[in-house]
């Protein structure tokens, strides 16, 4: 970790795969133009290749008709190299969630789940391959890290499911992508450069990126706070996801082990930054474990802190526990459930329990891969 409370830690576990080669999302507006320029081409080939993959979602050059057929292997090669494989789909919620297994062309395993709902299609993306963070309870931080993600292959998780609904691949007919989270694989926030500008990808108009609104995506992080603070500095409006899990340190240190390094106060004062500098309202995400983190003093403490610290600007998401195998983690009963959300409440804290979806396809972080 980094030693200096106030700098940013950006790797936790040292990876130990290098990064795939450049790919045209890797690349902002200025650096297309220049690669273009490297492959001896006219600067209009840029923004034509862009509006490609952006716009209508092409990421094979072979099927780029607008590009004529002797530059298309020479595009292919500098710009479109091959990310992401499928591996497999598994799919239930009658058809409406799709969990994708990849594997990068270093056969890197990562995962990405697609979840419609009637009024939204939200994805779920992995920002690292494994996580650094070693939170017991997650499959992803018992795999430990493998590497980061690039720029490119967080963003061409999108891209895909942006064409898979566009194509009717997924139960529902054709449909838009309209929500992004960054909640799959990996501590978004440890792969910080890359996440930024994965989001600006993602969100930028075409030929930029693919148009998705700032305000319906949502990045997560098990609460580095000097990060959290650059990330408000960068006055996107984006939402802020923290994984907080328990209101107390003493838990905390064991739930989530970063807390070693950022106690749950200094967390809730770089989320109150965020917040203002935001204008958006922070989600506190909170799985609860049977017999661990779900007593009625905790619902207590866990209202009052954010009560004080938040205010308004805070939104509670219960998460009932999707236990990975041969795990000792269970999800609370719902009686204790319910008096859980009710405490949280009384404390004048908005709080309600998220829709699970995708239990019975493995679909919490690294369940999927890890089977492989």
């Amino acid at each position: 970790m980094a030693a200096i409370s106030g700098s940013l830690p950006l790797v936790f576990n040292a990876p130990r795969r290098g990064m795939p080669p450049r790919h045209l999302a890797d690349l902002d507006a200025e650096a297309r133009k220049e690669a273009v320029k490297e492959l001896g081409l006219p600067g209009f080939r840029a923004d034509q290749l862009a509006r490609q993959y952006y716009g209508r979602l092409e990421s094979d050059p072979e099927k780029m008709t607008d590009l004529p057929a002797a530059m298309r292997d020479q595009v292919g090669s500098a710009l479109f190299p091959q990310l992401l494989t499928v591996v497999r789909h598994v799919v239930c919620d009658a058809g409406q969630t799709r969990k994708t297994l990849w594997r990068a062309n270093d056969s890197t395993l990562l995962e990405s789940v697609l979840m419609r709902y009637p009024d939204r299609a939200t994805l779920c993306i992995s920002s690292q391959a494994g996580c650094g963070m070693a939170c017991p309870f997650c499959a992803t931080g018992q795999a430990g890290l493998t590497r980061n993600l690039s720029t490119a292959e967080i963003v061409d998780q999108v891209r895909a499911a942006a064409a898979a609904l566009r194509d009717g691949e997924v139960e529902g007919g054709p449909g838009r992508l309209s929500n992004i989270v960054f909640m799959g694989m990996g501590e978004p926030l440890a792969n910080y450069k890359r996440v930024v500008a994965a989001v600006r990808r993602i969100t930028s108009a075409t030929p930029d990126g693919l148009g998705i609104s700032q305000r319906a995506v949502t990045v997560s992080t098990v609460g580095l706070a000097p990060a959290i603070r650059k990330l408000a500095d960068e006055e996107l409006s984006v939402r802020l996801a923290v994984s907080l899990h328990t209101p107390d340190d003493e838990l905390r240190d064991t739930l989530v082990p970063v807390n070693n390094r950022w106690p749950v106060a200094e967390v809730l004062d770089a989320a109150r930054y965020y917040a203002d500098k935001s204008g958006r309202r922070v989600s506190i995400e909170y799985a609860l474990i049977r017999d661990v983190n779900d007593q009625p003093w905790r619902a207590d403490m866990l209202g009052k802190k954010l009560h004080k610290a938040l205010g308004p600007l805070v939104h509670v998401n219960l998460i009932p526990l999707n236990p990975t195998p041969g795990s000792k983690w269970d999800a609370s009963p719902k009686p204790v459930e319910r008096e859980f959300v009710r405490r949280v409440q009384a404390q004048g804290v908005s709080c309600t329990v998220r829709d699970t979806r995708g239990q019975e396809i493995a679909a919490a972080c690294g369940q999927l891969a890890a089977e492989n």
